[in-house]
């Protein structure tokens, strides 16, 4: 069987190539000042930091303050390699996360299956 993030990995790939390449040349150009590369720098870093400390208000409120929190990781992560490397670091953690938790849930519901089918109570159509 196949893993079906590849899927999504290569497409976000060919997505991401223009993008990509847009960003190195919007880059390059910026780092051949340096006035200009030290303040985009401090940009991006009052920006990511930002978006991370409004990420962990919003953390205990409903809402996507997680994703937020990872999206401002995201912005760091365009400059420092220490926020490339945490949100690297948080993507294999999550990704264990959900397959465990997959797992979890199709032994749940084999087990609540194999319990209806042992009561009598699974039909066609029903499950409970």
């Amino acid at each position: 069987m196949t893993d079906p993030s590849a899927d999504d990995l290569a497409r976000a790939n060919r997505i991401g190539r223009p993008i990509g390449r847009f960003m190195a040349r919007w880059r390059r150009m910026i780092r051949r000042r340096p006035w200009l590369n030290t303040v985009y720098r401090i940009i991006i870093t009052v920006l990511g930091l930002l978006v991370v400390v409004l990420g962990l208000i919003l953390v205990p409120l409903p809402g996507p303050g997680w994703l937020i929190v990872f999206l401002g990781l995201t912005i760091l992560g365009s400059e420092f390699h220490w926020a490339r490397r945490v949100t690297s670091w948080l993507r294999m953690v999550l990704a264990r996360f959900w397959t465990w938790w997959r797992e979890r849930r199709a032994r749940r519901r084999a087990r609540q299956d194999a319990g209806d089918r042992e009561d009598g109570r699974y039909r066609r159509g029903e499950s409970g």
